[in-house]
């Protein structure tokens, strides 16, 4: 664990921090998967991804089964600069345990998270594919530049209250959380594919390693379906869980969702479904331009010639 503790920390800080975030026409929400993406949501704008659940839960080895649903909510703000942003995500739920003697319910977070996510790297950021007039083949052949991922990282804490029964070591109720986040547009840009490698829990009894992969298709303007694989890996609990759903946009800030969860165990099996809705508002954002670095060079060359031009003037 501390040799990949060790790594996982070092990538954060080895890569290089260039290029910026972007807005998009309409809403890029997280919802309804678990990954993060890799992009901002833009300086001023707020986010709210919110939704309710269901759960279903199986022991075999504990033998018992619980029911109960949840709420969860994430709020994301840009502020300071177009590539930054800041997240609160929370998760309460509320569940009945029902054992061979006993019944127990169970009510509390079951995660609470601040933090802030930083755009390293965006590859299309002066990026312009030049069409070939003279080759259709050269036109149509596969794009080696998708296969660039754009790089964000994420860094917070996880809050956890006292007498937390979802809460596996009473030693540390705040505990760091990081994570790096890949993204990737593939094909036309409908495909959109998302890696989080996530080290949760830091400096606790039982620190965990895991990883969600989020694969999302654009069906149409208004229609998105995505499917995902997390896994997780700790001494305290281990999991790989697949998901599915879909979005769909009600109009360029307003999408809702559903979705449907399960795995592949029965210590505990695990069946979620949720929907939920996600709202921007962007009125106060002002447009970043994007420049490539053509257009950058050109863009100082006049402003330099201005700066000489207004020089001879006030000599004069």
């Amino acid at each position: 664990m501390f040799n990949i503790k060790k790594a996982f920390l070092a990538s954060l800080f080895l890569l290089p921090t260039v290029h910026y975030g972007q807005h998009t026409d309409e809403i890029n929400s997280n919802r309804p998967g678990e990954s993060m993406s890799a992009f901002a949501v833009g300086k001023t704008v707020i986010q709210v991804e919110t939704g309710v659940f269901g759960i279903k839960e199986d022991h075999s080895l504990s033998r018992y089964n619980a029911n109960g649903f949840g709420v969860d909510m994430e709020v994301r703000y840009g502020a300071f600069l177009e590539n930054l942003e800041f997240i609160a995500d929370v998760q309460y739920a509320y569940e009945t345990f029902n054992y061979p003697l006993q019944v127990v319910d169970k009510s509390d977070f079951k995660q609470s998270v601040l933090g802030a996510k930083y755009l390293i790297y965006d590859p299309n950021k002066g990026y312009k594919k030049e069409a070939n007039i003279y080759s259709w083949k050269a036109n149509h052949k596969f794009d080696w530049h998708q296969v660039i991922p754009a790089v964000a990282v994420f860094g917070g804490a996880n809050f956890t209250g006292a007498n937390n029964p979802y809460f596996f070591t009473p030693d540390a109720t705040i505990s760091p959380k990081a994570a790096l986040i890949l993204q990737n547009h593939l094909g036309d840009g409908s495909w959109v594919f998302v890696t989080n490698i996530i080290y949760n829990y830091i400096a606790t009894d039982y620190p965990s390693l895991s990883y969600i992969l989020t694969l999302t298709k654009g069906i149409s303007p208004k229609w998105s379906a995505f499917i995902e694989n997390q896994g997780i890996k700790s001494d305290f609990y281990s999991d790989a869980i697949i998901r599915g759903g879909a979005a769909y946009l009600i109009n360029r800030n307003l999408q809702v969702d559903a979705s449907i969860s399960t795995n592949f165990k029965n210590t505990p099996s695990l069946l979620y479904g949720g929907v939920g809705v996600s709202w921007r508002y962007d009125g106060r954002y002002k447009e970043v331009r994007l420049l490539s670095k053509e257009e950058e060079a050109a863009e100082n060359m006049a402003k330099k010639t201005k700066t000489k031009k207004g020089f001879k003037k006030s000599k004069k």
